[in-house]
């Protein structure tokens, strides 16, 4: 996919899956793009994770963009469904932003540690 400029290391994506579902039990997570514009542009999202098979692209080509003008780290996950189940909805989300990493603070700072930068 053409927003996807990223390349996440594949043992890192079960580690961001196990973090989110942490997240939304313990701690705030903002689920879908509307939502996780929002939090960019408050700057109240310390992780943004994006889903691998978003289309049209368009919905979420950009949020990569915003979150290196705001230097806001984001990650993506192979699927929209992938990402739903991790933050407890039955349907598939584009994005998820964690504001509060809560119980799961730990894991998201080693997470963002590991994250490949974005080139600007």
């Amino acid at each position: 996919m053409g927003y996807v400029d990223l390349e996440i290391p594949p043992e890192l994506v079960p580690q961001i899956i196990e973090m989110l579902s942490v997240a939304k039990d313990s701690g705030k997570v903002k689920k879908g793009v509307n939502e996780a514009t929002k939090a960019i542009e408050r700057k109240t999202a310390q992780l943004i994770v994006l889903a691998g098979d978003v289309t049209p692209e368009e919905v979420v080509i950009h949020i990569p963009m915003l979150c290196k003008e705001k230097n806001i780290p984001y990650a993506f996950v192979p699927t929209k469904k992938d990402l739903g189940m991790a933050v407890g909805i039955a349907v598939g989300t584009s994005a998820v932003a964690v504001e509060n990493a809560g119980g799961a603070t730990e894991k998201l700072q080693d997470i963002i540690k590991k994250l490949p930068k974005p080139q600007k």
